[in-house]
């Protein structure tokens, strides 16, 4: 099957959340990988860190791709980046568990097409073989 581009990059922020969620480590590390599954996604690894004073970053590697979240209590403040690669899981699903999750008040989302078959000049297959 042709594909236009090898992924889609979602990039979201979110406005006025729960700080005291924005800073606890465990909750974003759940929402995170509940988000990845959400989506349909498949789960390989995951890495969280807490900052000080406050502030949480982290990443969900999937099958295809990855879940990013850098986190800034003091402003209520979450940027998210979900990137996904073939047709089987639904970015958007994410997003909206995401804003709930984190009771924003309002979301922004930045949608990219990446490696787009015009600027790799040959036709794209998902997961294709690859040639000697």
């Amino acid at each position: 099957m042709e594909v236009r581009a090898l992924g889609r990059q979602m990039v979201v922020e979110y406005f006025n959340c729960a700080p005291e969620l924005l800073n606890d480590t465990d909750f974003v590390r759940k929402i995170m990988l509940d988000a990845a599954r959400v989506t349909g996604a498949t789960i390989v690894a995951e890495v969280f860190h807490r900052f000080s004073p406050h502030g949480v970053s982290g990443v969900v590697v999937i099958a295809e791709s990855h879940l990013a979240i850098h986190t800034w209590p003091e402003y209520g403040y979450a940027a998210v980046d979900l990137f996904t690669c073939g047709d089987e899981v639904d970015p958007h699903r994410g997003i909206a568990f995401l804003k709930d999750a984190l009771t924003a008040a309002r979301y922004e989302i930045k949608e990219f097409d990446r490696g787009l078959r015009e600027q790799i000049g040959m036709p794209l297959r998902h997961k294709p073989e690859m040639e000697a």
